[in-house]
Formats: C-alpha cells, sequence, structure tokens
C-alpha cells in the first residue's frame, strides 16, 4: 500500500478516533450524505461511524468525507404543501431585482445584487 494510502488506512480507529479509510475504499455498508440522498434515505441522527480520508499532495492537509451505516439510515421526510410553498417563495424572491421590483426569471447574482437591464441602465448612467 502506498504511504499516502498507509497514513490514511486506519480501520480500528486508533489514530484518528473513528475509523479511517482511504479515499474510495470504503467497506459495504457505510455510504456519505450524498449517496444515502441518492438512496433515498438520511443519516436520520446516526453518529459518524466511519470517515474516508485522502491527503492533499500540494498542502498536505486531509479532506474528510464522513460515513454513515446504511442499515441505521432512516427515509427521507416527503415534500409537504407548506415547504413546497416555502421553497417557492424564496426562489421568487431570489429572481426579483430589488431595484425594478421584476422576476427576470433567473437568479439574480449577489455580486451586482440588481438584475442585468438596471446594472446596464447604471452603467449608462455612470458613463
Amino acid at each position: 500500500m502506498p504511504t499516502a494510502y498507509a497514513k490514511c488506512f486506519d480501520p480500528n480507529g486508533a489514530r484518528y478516533g473513528i475509523p479511517t479509510y482511504p479515499w474510495r475504499m470504503a467497506p459495504d455498508g457505510y455510504a456519505t450524505r450524498r449517496q444515502l440522498r441518492a438512496r433515498g434515505l438520511r443519516p436520520g441522527g446516526q453518529p459518524v461511524a466511519a470517515q474516508l480520508m485522502i491527503i492533499n499532495s500540494r498542502r498536505g492537509m486531509p479532506r474528510v468525507a464522513y460515513l454513515y451505516r446504511e442499515e441505521l439510515a432512516k427515509p427521507v421526510r416527503p415534500m409537504t404543501s407548506r415547504k413546497w410553498g416555502a421553497l417557492a417563495l424564496a426562489m421568487l424572491a431570489r429572481r426579483t431585482c430589488p431595484s425594478c421590483r421584476l422576476d427576470v426569471g433567473y437568479c439574480i447574482p449577489t455580486s451586482n445584487g440588481i438584475c442585468g437591464l438596471c446594472l446596464a441602465a447604471e452603467e449608462q448612467r455612470a458613463a
């Protein structure tokens, strides 16, 4: 096993406190949050069971992904009509320009804070 993998291989948890495996070498039965979500599951309050680790060769800093037990995972809660409504209102607020108060059909960039038409008009005034 190469030294980069050897630094990340601690199946007993003696070095890092929890079982640690090299990147992409987790045993069966463990999954990350994204993998659980893709299967329609969520961690459901369970503690972190293990972790994946990779050492960044440029900085020497480890990157970590936490793993959860699949058999302890619970199904994802379904979206209710209230949640859908709240999500729709939040997206409407992101699409509404604060300057002209129009729904521009896309999310307003936070770097400008206004829509493209208002930005162009502001640049014309400044020139």
